[in-house]
């Protein structure tokens, strides 16, 4: 102990500025109102009618085998965005027109599958610059703003798709639409976080003509290519030709039906983007994570987020495929704004030495190998061939996750695996394997996927489905079409997926 007087009474002030500190921060917090439960609230809404017509009808591509649709098009300010934030809208039309924009939130609604938030019309128009191309051929629109929305009090978390639709002149001329397609995100707790893929979305798209992460000279998987968040949606390239989607990245072909489903059955679920889990709070105010679909591309922030997560007691639930595979960290858009462009910078650690040969076949050799092994977090991880179709088979039918759908040893249910999917399962204390088998690429190369699960340390469960086409087994909502890959294709709403996912829930969340 110190006999310096000073010292003490340095000592002492410090001891005193940190209680103050605490004092203050205690009181501060204790007059915050803490964001509530509210579970009803998703069943409340699915009991407000639904919209009639919320799907885009007319719908005019540059080009046969185009990706942009001119005549309207449009993206948001924001990825994700919360009540009392202002959305900036940004459009063009060719030739400039006046357009409206109808507001819809993606839910069940009485099997409608949308409701009707909001409506603005005749805006005023105009053809806005195609940008050029910058430094790792990104293609960063800086459109002036169209439109503003600040997003309403009561507008519940969820999938919202703005329908753009132009004003003819004339009722001797067509009308033309597309989407813009936002998040908007809460802070409450939750039973359930549904984590929309939308780095993904954004990394296979290819507008305006051909410039996505794959389509770089010098080859799919080159290091160094960026995307950016501020540009349109065009039509989705890829699993189906199908321009009727085109605005909505690829949220109506995985995401939609597992949200329909859930929203149908009114779990307490809220939703965030990709660029919401860079930290792990996010995750902890609620029971269980959800990765839907095609959930490629992670921010290593999320990566450690996810794990921290887990490690906290939250269950991970993989209900997609080839996820947490490419590494992308976020970066600001030429305006400073956070997390608009995605770069790639390599891929997750977790393929095998064993692989490395099959690895050059497929990936630039400037590729390069991140230390954070993905299957740790998720229990199986994408191989190679990492893409294919197959039958989901049965192979633990005693198992918890099968109680109720009568499955045995051995029983299929017919070309749920694909369009990529999940194996290797981790060296984890606990994992099984539940279901297993091949999956073909063209028929030709075989593959070797696997479903698992394995505990957390706190109680906690992390499911991996291992296959992107989970949740076509789920439902078949209005403005889905159900996808085809590898000469392979899903039958659609199967009551044995319900009922594995229903057991999955159940387990995770405690009822």
């Amino acid at each position: 102990m110190s006999s310096d007087p000073s010292s003490s009474r340095r000592d002492f002030l410090k001891a005193a500025a940190v209680t103050a500190a605490a004092v203050g921060i205690a009181g501060e917090v204790k007059g915050q109102e803490k964001p509530k439960r509210q579970s009803e609230l998703i069943r409340r809404e699915n009991e407000k009618p639904g919209a009639l017509d919320w799907q885009l009808t007319r719908v005019r591509l540059d080009k046969t085998t185009g990706f942009r649709s001119p005549g309207i098009e449009g993206y948001c300010s924001h990825q994700s965005i919360k009540a009392g934030e202002e959305l900036r809208i940004m459009v063009s039309t060719l030739p400039a027109r006046k357009f409206n924009i109808e507001f819809f939130r993606m839910g069940y609604y009485g099997g409608r599958g949308a409701r009707l938030m909001h409506k603005l019309e005749s805006i005023t128009g105009k053809t806005q610059p195609v940008p050029t191309v910058g430094e790792n051929r990104l293609i960063e629109c800086q459109w002036e703003p169209s439109a503003t929305l600040k997003i309403p009090a009561d507008w519940p978390s969820g999938v919202y798709l703005g329908r753009l639709t132009t004003v003819p002149d004339s009722a001797a001329e067509p009308y033309w639409q597309s989407y813009i397609i936002f998040i908007v995100r809460d802070e409450r707790p939750a039973d359930v976080l549904f984590q929309c893929s939308d780095n993904t979305w954004q990394a296979y798209n290819r507008w305006p003509d051909n410039y996505s992460l794959y389509t770089d000279p010098r080859g799919a998987h080159a290091v160094g290519v960026a995307v950016s968040f501020d540009r349109p949606y065009g039509r989705y390239a890829q699993i189906f030709e199908h321009p009727l989607s085109i605005g909505s990245g690829e949220f109506l072909l995985w995401e939609f039906p597992l949200l329909y489903w859930l929203e149908q059955h009114g779990y307490d679920v809220t939703y965030c983007s990709n660029s919401d889990c860079l930290t792990p709070a996010n995750l902890m105010r609620c029971k269980s994570f959800l990765s839907v679909g095609h959930d490629e591309y992670w921010d290593v922030r999320q990566y450690d987020a996810v794990k921290a997560g887990i490690e906290s007691g939250v269950n991970a639930l993989w209900l997609c495929g080839n996820s947490v595979f490419g590494v992308t960290p976020f970066s600001p858009s030429s305006s400073g704004q956070a997390n608009r462009i995605l770069t790639r910078k390599g891929i997750y650690g977790g393929l095998t030495d064993a692989e490395i040969l099959e690895e050059v076949r497929v990936f630039t050799k400037d590729w390069q190998r991140d230390s954070r092994d993905e299957s740790l977090i998720m229990g199986a991880r994408s191989i190679v061939p990492f893409n294919g179709g197959g039958d989901w088979i049965c192979t633990k039918p005693e198992h918890w996750v099968f109680a109720g759908t009568g499955m045995k040893k051995g029983d299929a249910i017919p070309g749920l695996v694909g369009w990529e999917h999940h194996g290797a399962p981790a060296k984890l204390p606990g994992l099984e394997v539940v279901a297993e088998g091949t999956c073909w690429r063209g028929g030709v190369t075989p593959a070797h996927w696997t479903a698992t699960v394995h505990p957390g340390p706190k109680g906690n469960i992390v499911f991996n489905a291992a296959t992107i086409f989970w949740t076509q087994g789920l439902s078949n909502p209005p403005g889905h079409i159900l996808p085809w890959s590898h000469w392979s294709r899903p039958h659609g709403p199967d009551l044995r997926v319900q009922k594995i996912t229903v057991n999955v829930l159940k387990r995770a969340l405690g009822k």
